[in-house]
Protein backbone atom coordinates (compact mmCIF):
# COMPACT_ATOMS: atom_id res chain seq x y z
CA UNK A 1 0.00 0.00 0.00
CA UNK A 2 1.18 3.64 -0.66
CA UNK A 3 1.11 6.35 1.06
CA UNK A 4 -1.17 8.07 0.40
CA UNK A 5 -3.60 4.91 -0.11
CA UNK A 6 -2.76 4.12 3.65
CA UNK A 7 -3.73 7.81 4.95
CA UNK A 8 -6.68 7.70 2.63
CA UNK A 9 -7.93 4.54 4.57
CA UNK A 10 -6.72 6.34 7.71
CA UNK A 11 -8.98 9.14 7.23
CA UNK A 12 -11.84 6.82 5.70
CA UNK A 13 -11.56 4.92 8.83
CA UNK A 14 -11.40 7.88 11.10
CA UNK A 15 -14.38 9.29 10.09
CA UNK A 16 -16.64 6.11 10.37
CA UNK A 17 -15.44 5.66 13.67
CA UNK A 18 -15.10 9.41 15.13
CA UNK A 19 -11.41 8.62 15.83
CA UNK A 20 -8.39 6.16 15.13
CA UNK A 21 -5.29 5.36 17.59
CA UNK A 22 -1.83 4.76 16.09
CA UNK A 23 -0.95 1.29 18.07
CA UNK A 24 -4.51 0.07 16.46
CA UNK A 25 -3.80 1.21 13.26
CA UNK A 26 -0.51 0.28 12.83
CA UNK A 27 -1.17 -3.15 14.02
CA UNK A 28 -3.88 -3.71 11.79
CA UNK A 29 -1.92 -1.27 8.35
CA UNK A 30 1.11 -3.67 9.29
CA UNK A 31 3.21 -0.76 9.99
CA UNK A 32 5.24 0.84 12.75
CA UNK A 33 4.07 3.44 14.68
CA UNK A 34 6.12 5.84 13.69
CA UNK A 35 5.12 5.61 10.09
CA UNK A 36 1.19 6.36 11.33
CA UNK A 37 2.53 9.34 13.16
CA UNK A 38 4.09 10.45 9.98
CA UNK A 39 0.25 10.00 7.75
CA UNK A 40 -1.08 11.57 10.67
CA UNK A 41 0.94 14.57 10.93
CA UNK A 42 0.27 14.60 6.71
CA UNK A 43 -3.23 14.31 7.72
CA UNK A 44 -3.70 17.27 9.87
CA UNK A 45 -1.66 19.74 7.67
CA UNK A 46 -4.36 18.68 5.00
CA UNK A 47 -6.40 20.01 7.38
CA UNK A 48 -8.76 16.81 7.16
CA UNK A 49 -7.97 15.31 10.86
CA UNK A 50 -6.87 17.04 13.98
CA UNK A 51 -3.84 15.13 15.78
CA UNK A 52 -5.33 13.99 20.07
CA UNK A 53 -3.22 11.88 22.64
CA UNK A 54 -2.45 8.96 21.28
CA UNK A 55 -4.16 8.91 17.77
CA UNK A 56 -6.38 11.36 15.90
CA UNK A 57 -10.22 12.64 15.18
CA UNK A 58 -11.63 13.94 11.83
CA UNK A 59 -11.98 17.99 11.95
CA UNK A 60 -16.23 17.75 10.66
CA UNK A 61 -16.43 16.24 14.71
CA UNK A 62 -15.09 19.16 16.35
CA UNK A 63 -16.20 21.72 14.29
CA UNK A 64 -13.08 22.45 13.03
CA UNK A 65 -11.99 25.05 10.09
CA UNK A 66 -8.31 25.65 8.99
CA UNK A 67 -7.08 29.06 8.17
CA UNK A 68 -7.21 29.84 4.39
CA UNK A 69 -3.16 30.53 4.93
CA UNK A 70 -3.19 26.87 6.32
CA UNK A 71 -5.06 25.33 3.80
CA UNK A 72 -3.07 27.30 0.96
CA UNK A 73 0.02 25.09 2.02
CA UNK A 74 -1.44 21.85 1.77
CA UNK A 75 -2.22 19.68 -2.02
CA UNK A 76 -0.42 22.59 -3.98
CA UNK A 77 -0.07 20.75 -7.03
CA UNK A 78 -3.46 19.14 -7.03
CA UNK A 79 -4.65 22.48 -6.81
CA UNK A 80 -2.63 24.00 -9.54
CA UNK A 81 -3.98 21.16 -12.17
CA UNK A 82 -7.41 21.56 -10.47
CA UNK A 83 -6.92 25.44 -12.04
CA UNK A 84 -5.57 24.85 -15.50
CA UNK A 85 -8.59 22.16 -16.40
CA UNK A 86 -11.07 24.39 -14.48
CA UNK A 87 -9.62 27.01 -17.30
CA UNK A 88 -11.74 25.07 -19.69
CA UNK A 89 -15.15 26.30 -18.26
CA UNK A 90 -14.49 29.93 -18.57
CA UNK A 91 -16.72 31.70 -20.73
CA UNK A 92 -15.16 33.69 -24.34
CA UNK A 93 -16.55 37.06 -22.49
CA UNK A 94 -19.01 37.52 -20.03
CA UNK A 95 -19.02 37.43 -16.06
CA UNK A 96 -18.12 34.85 -13.45
CA UNK A 97 -17.72 34.47 -9.88
CA UNK A 98 -14.81 33.04 -7.75
CA UNK A 99 -15.61 31.75 -4.89
CA UNK A 100 -13.21 32.24 -1.40
CA UNK A 101 -10.84 29.21 -0.91
CA UNK A 102 -7.86 28.26 -1.54
CA UNK A 103 -8.39 25.89 -4.81
CA UNK A 104 -10.31 29.13 -6.30
CA UNK A 105 -7.40 31.56 -5.25
CA UNK A 106 -5.20 29.19 -8.02
CA UNK A 107 -7.63 29.69 -10.84
CA UNK A 108 -7.64 33.07 -10.33
CA UNK A 109 -3.53 33.13 -10.74
CA UNK A 110 -4.14 31.52 -13.83
CA UNK A 111 -6.83 34.08 -15.49
CA UNK A 112 -5.67 34.80 -18.90
CA UNK A 113 -4.86 37.80 -20.26
CA UNK A 114 -6.51 37.65 -23.79
CA UNK A 115 -10.26 37.38 -22.21
CA UNK A 116 -12.36 40.33 -21.49
CA UNK A 117 -14.35 39.07 -18.07
CA UNK A 118 -16.49 40.82 -15.05
CA UNK A 119 -15.33 38.67 -12.15
CA UNK A 120 -17.40 38.68 -9.20
CA UNK A 121 -15.71 37.90 -5.88
CA UNK A 122 -16.05 37.97 -2.10
CA UNK A 123 -12.75 37.43 -1.14
CA UNK A 124 -10.46 40.98 -0.13
CA UNK A 125 -6.75 39.72 -1.38
CA UNK A 126 -8.67 37.95 -5.15
CA UNK A 127 -9.72 41.45 -5.45
CA UNK A 128 -6.79 43.16 -4.95
CA UNK A 129 -4.98 40.45 -6.83
CA UNK A 130 -7.52 41.06 -9.53
CA UNK A 131 -7.81 44.81 -9.83
CA UNK A 132 -4.81 45.57 -11.46
CA UNK A 133 -5.56 43.44 -14.99
CA UNK A 134 -6.41 45.39 -17.56
CA UNK A 135 -9.01 42.69 -19.41
CA UNK A 136 -11.32 42.21 -15.88
CA UNK A 137 -13.52 44.05 -14.36
CA UNK A 138 -13.73 43.30 -11.16
CA UNK A 139 -16.68 43.59 -8.26
CA UNK A 140 -16.13 43.41 -5.02
CA UNK A 141 -19.15 41.69 -2.64
CA UNK A 142 -18.84 43.58 0.71
CA UNK A 143 -19.52 42.80 3.88
CA UNK A 144 -18.19 41.00 7.60
CA UNK A 145 -14.96 39.56 6.69
CA UNK A 146 -14.63 36.26 8.09
CA UNK A 147 -10.68 36.07 9.53
CA UNK A 148 -10.52 32.47 8.86
CA UNK A 149 -11.60 32.18 5.27
CA UNK A 150 -11.14 36.35 4.70
CA UNK A 151 -14.89 35.88 2.69
CA UNK A 152 -16.89 38.51 2.93
CA UNK A 153 -20.62 37.74 4.38
CA UNK A 154 -24.06 38.67 5.86
CA UNK A 155 -26.28 40.93 4.14
CA UNK A 156 -23.87 43.52 2.09
CA UNK A 157 -22.56 40.46 0.32
CA UNK A 158 -26.09 38.78 0.23
CA UNK A 159 -27.97 41.76 -1.39
CA UNK A 160 -25.88 42.18 -4.39
CA UNK A 161 -25.67 39.08 -5.37
CA UNK A 162 -29.82 38.44 -5.71
CA UNK A 163 -29.82 40.94 -8.54
CA UNK A 164 -26.82 39.49 -10.67
CA UNK A 165 -26.61 36.68 -12.97
CA UNK A 166 -23.19 35.45 -14.19
CA UNK A 167 -22.47 33.00 -16.57
CA UNK A 168 -20.08 31.02 -14.39
CA UNK A 169 -19.90 30.63 -10.62
CA UNK A 170 -16.59 28.38 -9.66
CA UNK A 171 -17.07 27.57 -5.89
CA UNK A 172 -14.79 26.30 -2.72
CA UNK A 173 -16.17 23.83 -0.36
CA UNK A 174 -15.60 22.11 2.61
CA UNK A 175 -17.15 19.03 2.27
CA UNK A 176 -19.06 17.34 -0.88
CA UNK A 177 -20.83 13.88 -0.81
CA UNK A 178 -22.96 12.48 -3.21
CA UNK A 179 -25.30 11.78 -0.21
CA UNK A 180 -25.17 15.48 1.50
CA UNK A 181 -23.98 17.39 -1.20
CA UNK A 182 -21.89 20.65 -0.52
CA UNK A 183 -21.09 21.82 3.39
CA UNK A 184 -19.14 24.16 5.11
CA UNK A 185 -18.72 24.94 8.89
CA UNK A 186 -20.04 28.52 8.73
CA UNK A 187 -23.96 29.38 8.25
CA UNK A 188 -23.80 32.23 7.11
CA UNK A 189 -20.64 31.57 4.50
CA UNK A 190 -23.49 28.92 3.44
CA UNK A 191 -25.66 31.41 2.40
CA UNK A 192 -23.45 33.57 0.17
CA UNK A 193 -22.40 30.14 -1.12
CA UNK A 194 -25.95 29.52 -1.65
CA UNK A 195 -26.92 32.65 -2.77
CA UNK A 196 -23.82 32.20 -5.59
CA UNK A 197 -24.69 29.14 -7.13
CA UNK A 198 -28.56 30.62 -7.46
CA UNK A 199 -26.95 33.68 -9.19
CA UNK A 200 -25.38 31.51 -12.17
CA UNK A 201 -26.10 30.13 -14.87
CA UNK A 202 -23.06 27.44 -14.71
CA UNK A 203 -21.48 25.81 -11.43
CA UNK A 204 -18.22 24.25 -11.57
CA UNK A 205 -16.73 22.72 -8.05
CA UNK A 206 -13.24 23.09 -7.41
CA UNK A 207 -12.43 20.96 -4.58
CA UNK A 208 -9.62 18.48 -4.06
CA UNK A 209 -9.72 14.44 -3.25
CA UNK A 210 -9.45 14.99 0.65
CA UNK A 211 -13.30 17.14 0.33
CA UNK A 212 -14.99 14.29 -0.81
CA UNK A 213 -17.13 12.37 1.87
CA UNK A 214 -16.90 14.98 4.02
CA UNK A 215 -19.82 16.69 5.32
CA UNK A 216 -19.96 20.12 7.58
CA UNK A 217 -22.75 22.06 9.61
CA UNK A 218 -24.33 23.86 6.61
CA UNK A 219 -25.43 22.55 3.09
CA UNK A 220 -25.19 25.43 0.93
CA UNK A 221 -25.65 23.19 -2.65
CA UNK A 222 -26.92 19.60 -3.56
CA UNK A 223 -25.00 17.74 -5.86
CA UNK A 224 -27.25 17.93 -8.70
CA UNK A 225 -27.32 21.56 -8.60
CA UNK A 226 -23.45 21.49 -9.96
CA UNK A 227 -22.63 21.06 -13.28
CA UNK A 228 -18.86 20.06 -13.76
CA UNK A 229 -16.75 18.93 -10.62
CA UNK A 230 -13.42 19.27 -10.77
CA UNK A 231 -11.15 17.29 -8.46
CA UNK A 232 -7.45 15.13 -8.81
CA UNK A 233 -6.70 11.93 -9.43
CA UNK A 234 -6.61 11.26 -5.77
CA UNK A 235 -10.44 11.27 -6.08
CA UNK A 236 -11.09 7.53 -6.23
CA UNK A 237 -12.68 6.46 -9.64
CA UNK A 238 -15.91 4.67 -7.74
CA UNK A 239 -16.21 7.68 -5.40
CA UNK A 240 -16.67 9.90 -8.87
CA UNK A 241 -19.14 7.61 -10.63
CA UNK A 242 -21.15 7.57 -7.85
CA UNK A 243 -20.67 11.74 -7.80
CA UNK A 244 -21.23 12.12 -11.56
CA UNK A 245 -24.26 9.56 -11.35
CA UNK A 246 -25.75 12.59 -8.47
CA UNK A 247 -25.68 15.27 -11.58
CA UNK A 248 -22.65 16.96 -12.60
CA UNK A 249 -19.86 15.67 -14.88
CA UNK A 250 -16.91 14.77 -12.58
CA UNK A 251 -13.11 15.44 -13.79
CA UNK A 252 -10.10 14.26 -12.36
CA UNK A 253 -7.42 16.37 -13.38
Amino acid sequence: MYAEERQQEILRRARAAGRVDVVSLADELDVTTETIRRDLTVLERAGVLRRVHGGAIPVERLGFEPALATRDEVMTAEKERIAKAALAELPEDGSVIIDAGSTTGRLAQVLPADRELTVVVNSPPLATALATRGNLNVIMLGGRVRGRTLATVDDWALQPLAHLHVDVAFMATNGCSAAKGLTTPDPAEAAIKRAMVRAAQRCVLLADHTKFTNTYLARFAALGEIDVVISDTGLDIALAADLSAAGPEVVRA
